[in-house]
């Protein structure tokens, strides 16, 4: 045994609390998403890149596809200023 190592018996150990158990449980660390699994046909050139962009961020690619299918989503889902409110403006 070295000098940096102690060993301890039973007994007091020194000046110690229970502290109460804050954490979730492992389940509840990482959130899930809903997903629902499809069937889709892209072509050869855009899995590839998927394939190269996800390695070089170290990502599985059908993460990266959902994210971009999300993203497109989210946007299209928010409501577009009329072209004679932006013309207004200019």
């Amino acid at each position: 045994m070295t000098e940096r190592t102690r060993r301890y018996n039973e007994g007091e150990i020194g000046d110690l609390r229970v502290v109460d158990d804050f954490l979730p449980p492992p389940g509840e660390l990482v959130l899930r998403e809903d997903t629902v699994k499809v069937t889709l046909a892209l072509s050869r050139r855009s899995v590839d890149f998927f394939k190269r962009e996800a390695g070089k961020a170290r990502v599985p690619y059908q993460r990266m596809i959902r994210a971009l299918v999300d993203a497109y989503a989210e946007q299209a889902r928010k409501p577009k200023r009329s072209s004679l409110a932006r013309k207004a403006r200019s």
